[in-house]
């Protein structure tokens, strides 16, 4: 209720604080006076108790005036709370770092049915939900501190709230790709083990579309509205007539509702999946889910329950603070925890195909009866260890350096002698790069017979020119036809 402005030294003036303000330029202006020792027309508010002595002129400036709108008092519980928390989700995102480095290396060429980026995507939402819950945690440090009620308690609800679509896409990804990664080590067991076009296929691919169109339902109908009201909780009026409707109003009942259907939605997909990959056990079922889906469900129960009461929510100023952050802050840290742990304890997928290839190829191998030398008896084992350039020397430098295809050849097709015979004959020149036909074994037996022929050719051709050659070194006979020759 506006308190009526005292009297002052005469009618047109009134003694505020010990401070005397022109009463006539207060009324023109709509300047109300307040319990709470503020001043103002609902566009301005300015302090005016203790030492806040603010002088108003008659054009209606204020002089030496301070907003309502400050830290005044000092850091309470909330504020303390906020801090720990908020240092707690900080130290998450270090966390997420290091296990998205981990899980979402590649170590296997990367397929187009299974991406490198479906692993991921459960550490992006959580980085995501780290990010809001530093932001609504170290923006309600101020509510305490805040004389009047101002953008704190905004920032703090609006990203309190933001934090339950991506919590819910985070537990999401994790159960989703739990499957993904149980088709895939069947797939690369025996590719066609699984068909594609069957109803379990067909179940998994709109999945994930029903998820996302609860969530986002949910996003749109909670974040895109006006959330000033909020501020307005400086006087019960201002509590049970706009603060209230705006923190519990259709839209925040609507999204509660359609939060949980979004969550209906993950705990049926881990039950298709345990059906279909685990023989319908849920002892296989994954610890990390369980525990997230179930502390999830606690999330999503006080979120529902605030939609409808006032005295629970995180928007009210004096809120018994075991809920908000008993409920919705440390169960989304337990969340964000529980993934961090698993993420450390598991190893990156590759790494665990790689193994299991090996291992099945040892099996195969022992089958077969095939030893395998080990890889130290390998003479090129050192080349692996080699960069790329040194590799590409080394290839260059086997073949003599230049062009490392085609150099050899056109040596020798330069430096060796083709035999040219005439074209227009209809003969074709003698090919250097063909390799000599295989004689068969009558084709043998002829080349050795003509061969002994030769041999002997040779040797007769032998003798009878070195019988020549001696017949030449003689001197000529002479022929004695009469006494007279003689």
């Amino acid at each position: 209720m506006p308190l009526p402005f005292t009297a002052g030294a005469n009618t047109s003036f009134t003694n505020i604080n010990n401070t005397s303000l022109n009463k006539t330029a207060l009324l023109e202006y709509n300047y109300t006076l307040y319990p709470n020792a503020t001043i103002s027309n609902s566009t301005h508010c300015y302090l005016v108790f203790s030492t806040f002595k603010p002088t108003f002129l008659s054009n209606g400036t204020w002089l030496n005036a301070t907003t309502c709108y400050i830290p005044y008092y000092p850091i309470a519980t909330r504020g303390i709370l906020s801090i720990g928390y908020g240092v707690l989700f900080g130290l998450t995102i270090v966390l997420t770092m290091m296990n998205l480095r981990k899980h979402g290396k590649r170590y296997l060429r990367e397929s187009k049915r299974f991406r490198a980026v479906g692993r991921r995507w459960q550490w992006y939402w959580m980085l995501s939900v780290a990010g809001c819950g530093i932001i609504s945690t170290l923006t309600g440090v101020d509510i305490d501190r805040y004389y009047l009620q101002d953008l704190p308690i905004i920032l703090q609800s609006f990203f309190f709230a933001l934090m339950v679509p991506g919590t819910l896409a985070m537990v999401w990804e994790g159960t989703r790709h739990w499957a993904s990664w149980q088709v895939r080590q069947i797939c690369d067991e025996d590719p066609f083990l699984l068909p594609q076009h069957d109803r379990r296929a067909k179940t998994e691919f709109w999945l994930p579309l029903v998820f996302y169109v609860f969530a986002f339902l949910d996003f749109f109908m909670v974040i895109p509205r006006s959330w000033s009201g909020l501020k307005k909780q400086n006087t019960e009026w201002q509590i049970e007539h706009i603060a209230r409707p705006a923190a519990t109003g259709a839209r925040d009942k609507a999204g509660a509702i359609l939060a949980v259907c979004a969550w209906m939605v993950i705990c049926y997909s881990l039950w298709h999946s345990l059906k279909h990959y685990k023989q319908e056990s849920w002892k296989h079922c994954p610890p990390k889910l369980a525990i997230s889906i179930v502390v999830l469900a606690a999330r999503l129960g006080y979120g529902m329950a605030s939609a409808w009461n006032w005295d629970i929510s995180i928007s009210k100023v004096g809120v018994q603070l075991g809920w908000p952050f008993g409920l919705g802050y440390a169960a989304i840290l337990v969340i964000i925890l529980i993934l961090e742990i698993a993420g450390f304890l598991e190893e990156n997928e590759d790494k665990v195909l790689i193994a299991q290839r090996t291992a099945r190829g040892r099996v195969h191998d022992t089958e077969l009866n095939i030893t395998r030398k080990p890889s130290w008896w390998q003479k090129n084992f050192k080349d692996r260890y080699l960069s790329d350039e040194q590799r590409h020397k080394n290839m260059t430098a086997e073949i003599g350096g230049g062009r490392a295809t085609s150099q050899r050849i056109e040596q020798d097709l330069e430096m060796r002698s083709l035999t040219v015979t005439n074209l227009e004959a209809g003969t074709a020149l003698e090919d250097p790069f063909r390799d000599e036909p295989l004689a068969t074994p009558l084709q043998t037996r002829q080349m050795e017979t003509a061969s002994s022929h030769t041999n002997m050719s040779d040797a007769a051709s032998m003798h009878s020119s070195s019988s020549e050659r001696s017949h030449a070194r003689q001197p000529p006979q002479q022929h004695i036809r009469s006494m007279l020759d003689i």
